[in-house]
């Protein structure tokens, strides 16, 4: 059966298939918290960088249809880049509130989205310029500027993040300039346990039951708002738990990882066997010694 990236992917193919030369396809993904968005937004990029590889082959059969040198059409900007920075929100009239609803859409820079929006809306020409994104460290807890490229031969950009479909200023404005807009659809429980198991990996809080309360007070307190004051989309896409929303390729570097991290545990347990053995084997020599055997 196709998969939902799949047809995701074919479905953008043939819309990209329709623009020219001058033109990118804007595509933006929204959804609650812990619905999926990133996962997806990145399945559907490789599926389509894989297409646009697998057409040149056949336009030019003498390239390999692996081919990496070839440039990379569709790329993923993450809304995270768009977090006010911490010092930003240390300087709200509510700071306390801001810091702990970071995450909210009033904590984002909806106008810096905007901008870059337009700038990628613009027809490509010769001198169209790359474009830079802000990233977001997780390190550092702050966005870093200028992180994300977009060259000029990026046809297919992706935005994904919680207010890419809000109706409210700013993100409204945005939205209008898509192409396409797509809703990851999940039910608010499972994504809040999703959440709330990030949050607790990422020592958020120190149990998984007080990141539990957080995240219903805050994430999905945000879902809440994204669910009441969404836009119409043209894709509604259900949040699967599995393998069909990564590509085969990703599944398999991921199996890679596991075997690899598998490998390195059962060498480690054989070391750990062998310093046994030779422990065993000096405190037998110790108790042999301490009888007087062997002097």
């Amino acid at each position: 059966m196709e998969t939902h990236v799949q047809r995701l992917v074919d479905k953008t193919w043939e819309k990209f298939s329709d623009c020219d030369l001058s033109q990118r396809l804007l595509i933006a993904i929204a959804g609650i918290p812990g619905s999926g968005k990133t996962t997806l937004a990145a399945s559907v990029a490789h599926g389509l960088n894989k297409a646009h590889r697998r057409s040149r082959h056949t336009q030019f059969p003498n390239s390999p249809e692996s081919d990496t040198s070839c440039p990379d059409i569709a790329f993923v900007v993450p809304l995270d880049g768009y977090h006010l920075t911490r010092k930003q929100l240390s300087e709200m009239p509510d700071a306390e509130e801001a810091i702990f609803r970071r995450g909210a859409a009033f904590t984002f820079d909806a106008r810096g989205y905007l901008e870059l929006v337009t700038q990628v809306r613009e027809p490509i020409t010769p001198e169209t310029p790359t474009i830079y994104a802000p990233s977001f460290d997780h390190a550092v807890k702050d966005p870093v500027a200028n992180d994300i490229s977009i060259p000029p031969t990026a046809r297919v950009v992706i935005f994904e993040g919680l207010y890419t479909a809000l109706d409210a200023g700013g993100w409204r404005d945005a939205y209008e300039l898509m192409d396409q807009v797509w809703f990851v659809e999940t039910d608010v429980e499972t994504a809040t346990r999703r959440v709330a198991k990030r949050n607790f990996a990422a020592g958020i809080a120190d149990t998984f039951e007080r990141s539990l309360e957080r995240t219903r007070a805050s994430d999905m307190r945000n879902a809440r708002d994204i669910l009441g004051s969404r836009l119409p989309v043209q894709e509604v896409v259900p949040s699967v738990e599995d393998e069909t929303w990564r590509s085969e390729e990703i599944v398999r570097v991921d199996g890679q990882l596991q075997d690899q991290q598998d490998e390195e545990e059962e060498e480690e347990a054989k070391l750990e066997e062998l310093k046994r053995q030779k422990m065993m084997r000096m405190d037998s020599i110790a108790a042999l010694a301490a009888d007087g055997v062997g002097m």
